[in-house]
């Protein structure tokens, strides 16, 4: 019988649970005694599952655990951990080894290892693999077999859920890649596509990210030309999208567990081996850089309007990397801040998808609610999409303004901004 270990239980792993849960015996196991403990009692602080979803996991038999003798008895074990950079931006592969050190303990002879967390080619068989067989005693590819399917959750998105995207698959011997593929196509309705190789599945999902990094940052080095020129920049993709291949991207910050960590995964790789990758490197540059561009320009507009900057009142609404989504992590808002702070200003946030408990807000001057009539803020930044900003009207930003308004809006949704990215 077919019994499914989840390793990690957090945006990727969670989801990935209840599809499987409802067709086999799944456990699901982490690390974080806290985020077990919610998840029996029915809660997800990421949203990614509802109460009914998590209900129906129970109902279905799903189990969480931290005790790795509650995972014994499990044939395939799916690590969903994450793999974030340091602070040089060097792949950080410790969740990774950890989780792999912890299922080499447990594993069987026939037991198969699939990793989703995004790596650069050759992590499964070059990093991974040895550590399962130094910790089980077991041999690769005739004691215990692999697979990589890398993981394409977008947080916060209803609509394209685990089991609506395609999945990749792939494994280590043709027979193991046809059994994964098989397993994965049980619960992915959009279908699977059977890559030949695991180092060609890691370098799909890489590349997926690492593209999108660098189309975004042609779109922001734009704005920040057109912006010299005193040109709408959303104007202008509006009409070059009238031509039928032009790609259809809009300024803004990259931030998230993916684009803005993936492609330093890739970089890395390729440095190893003696390539300089210039043009992705040179994205992430810029892409990084639109936190400080966004600030300054705020503190530009407030000394054209003669307001005085140590002690003014900054508003900024939205803190998560997204919009319509409680994640934070790699949040390129929390560098805005940090840069107006270096100006001495106050910065107060408004963001009502964020749990204020969460250990990242503690360093912010949260807002209860949204502060109609206060008339305090010198200005506003509109940094995130949420659904109710987009409510907002252009009295209520007056009206929440000390002096001559001025509106930067990050993400287009304004209906009269001082300034548009």
């Amino acid at each position: 019988m077919t019994k499914i270990c989840i390793i990690g239980l957090g945006y990727v792993g969670l989801p990935l649970a209840h599809a499987f849960s409802k067709k086999y015996s799944v456990v699901g196991y982490d690390i974080n005694r806290d985020r077990i403990d919610e998840l029996c009692a029915g809660f997800d602080r990421t949203q990614e599952l509802g109460a009914d979803e998590l209900q129906e996991a129970a109902k279905n038999g799903i189990k969480y655990t931290t005790d790795i003798d509650k995972i014994k008895e499990c044939n395939i074990y799916i690590v969903t951990v994450p793999t974030p950079i340091n602070h040089s931006n060097e792949p950080d592969l410790t969740p990774i080894i950890k989780s792999t050190q912890t299922v080499g303990r447990v594993l069987k002879r026939d037991d198969i290892v699939i990793y989703e967390s995004t790596v650069y080619p050759g992590v499964t068989e070059e990093v991974c693999v040895p550590i399962l067989e130094k910790e089980s005693g077991l041999k690769f590819n005739e004691e215990f077999f692999c697979g990589y399917s890398p993981e394409r959750i977008n947080p916060g998105d209803k609509e394209h859920t685990v089991t609506k995207i395609l999945k990749i698959t792939s494994g280590s011997t043709p027979a193991i890649a046809k059994k994964i593929d098989e397993l994965y196509a049980s619960i992915i309705t959009a279908g699977t596509y059977r890559a030949s190789s695991i180092k060609v599945a890691e370098a799909a999902k890489v590349v997926e990210n690492t593209q999108r990094d660098v189309n975004i940052a042609l779109i922001n080095e734009l704005a920040m030309i057109f912006d010299m020129m005193n040109i709408d920049t959303r104007e202008v993709i509006e009409a070059a999208a009238t031509k039928w291949n032009f790609i259809k991207l809009f300024p803004g910050l990259v931030g998230g567990h993916c684009i803005g960590v993936d492609p330093y995964y890739l970089t890395h790789k390729a440095q190893s081996l003696g390539y300089m990758p210039n043009l992705i490197l040179g994205a992430r540059q810029i892409n990084n850089g639109m936190s400080r561009y966004i600030a300054n320009k705020a503190i530009k507009l407030m000394i054209k309007s003669d307001k005085k900057l140590k002690g003014a009142n900054m508003l900024v609404l939205g803190v998560t990397f997204k919009e319509n989504c409680p994640d934070m992590r790699n949040s390129k808002v929390l560098d805005i801040i940090k840069e107006l702070k270096e100006f001495e200003l106050n910065v107060e946030v408004y963001d009502y998808w964020v749990d204020k408990s969460d250990k990242e807000t503690k360093p912010l001057k949260f807002l209860d609610e949204l502060p109609f009539g206060s008339g305090k803020y010198d200005a506003i930044i509109v940094a995130v999409g949420h659904d109710r900003f987009k409510e907002i009207s252009t009295e209520e930003y007056e009206e929440m303004s000390r002096g001559e308004m001025i509106v930067l809006d990050v993400k287009g949704i304004v209906e009269k901004p001082t300034w548009r990215l």
